[in-house]
């Protein structure tokens, strides 16, 4: 069985660079150097040239304020390019795997979203990513598309990194305390992803729409508390004020919804993962950081 996994180079592919091998050691990963995803003309060929029988997209154009200027490219990445790998699945009877987003919703909620809650994304990046999903459902192909939130690892550009850059120049830092939501630790969404093979190959997957996320709320200011008070304990320097502040002193060119929480209980009685032990993934990230290098 070849499974392709795209978007070697993200936080979700750099996990599972980790993660899919222990279990299927001849998987393939491709940057954007193998499969450029802009060029939708190349997709089509590159892959029957691999015949991958499933394929897990980890690529995503995922810059949410640039998206607002970028609308064009953004739609390219996350619909075309992945109407071109469902097409592709549809047409060969391979199988997707596809992780979304919680900015499909407008985070208007005052509960966890379930899967078959209405959509409604307030900017160009869940708009694009929402029109991925729905291309994906059109095509008919074989698919599971994975919604996730707030997802953070050793790699790349994400909030616990930013924290830490932060925290190590300045005395004082203000976060949002207003926008709600479940930090998902990379490792744990990869090693969710990776359990779902198990019923693709028995013949038994129960495709559809799924969240996954982190197993508690908090706000972004709840989130940066806790990623300080762990690095506090491993010696790394921390602000000595972390000021809570409403969304309205931190405008951005793109709405952020001000409730992100997934419910992830479909997933778990599907494939038997929890939701991310997030707190868990931020000591892994800082053990991970604080590795030497040689």
């Amino acid at each position: 069985m070849t499974i392709l996994v795209v978007g070697r180079s993200g936080q979700l592919g750099q996990s599972l660079l980790t993660a899919l091998p222990r279990q299927y050691p001849d998987a393939v990963f491709w940057d954007r150097q193998a499969l450029d995803l802009v060029q939708l003309e190349t997709i089509a060929e590159r892959l029957a040239g691999l015949k991958p029988q499933i394929i897990i997209n980890a690529s995503a154009y995922t810059a949410v304020d640039m998206a607002e200027q970028e609308t064009e490219l953004a739609y390219a990445i996350n619909r075309d390019a992945v109407n071109a790998l469902a097409g592709y699945c549809a047409r060969n009877d391979a199988a997707l795997i596809h992780v979304s987003t919680d900015y499909v919703f407008d985070g208007a909620a005052d509960a966890p979203y379930l899967e078959t809650a209405a959509t409604n994304p307030m900017g160009v990046y869940g708009a694009s990513k929402l029109a991925g999903e729905q291309a994906i459902a059109a095509s008919g192909c074989r698919h599971l598309i994975i919604r996730t939130a707030w997802v953070f690892s050793p790699f790349g550009q994400n909030f616990l990194k930013t924290m830490l850059r932060l925290g190590g120049e300045r005395d004082e830092l203000n976060v949002v305390a207003d926008q709600i939501g479940c930090p998902t630790f990379a490792g744990d969404l990869a090693d969710a992803i990776v359990a779902t093979l198990t019923t693709i190959n028995a013949g038994t997957c129960p495709w559809g729409l799924y969240h996954y996320a982190g197993d508690a709320a908090v706000s972004w200011h709840e989130f940066a508390h806790e990623i300080f008070a762990q690095a506090r304990s491993t010696g790394l320097p921390t602000p000595n004020t972390l000021n809570a502040i409403p969304s309205s002193n931190y405008p951005t060119p793109a709405p952020r919804p001000a409730w992100s929480v997934l419910d992830g209980g479909k997933f778990e009685a599907a494939f038997g993962q929890s939701g991310s032990n997030w707190r868990a993934g931020v000591s892994a990230c800082l053990q991970a950081l604080n590795q030497p290098t040689e």
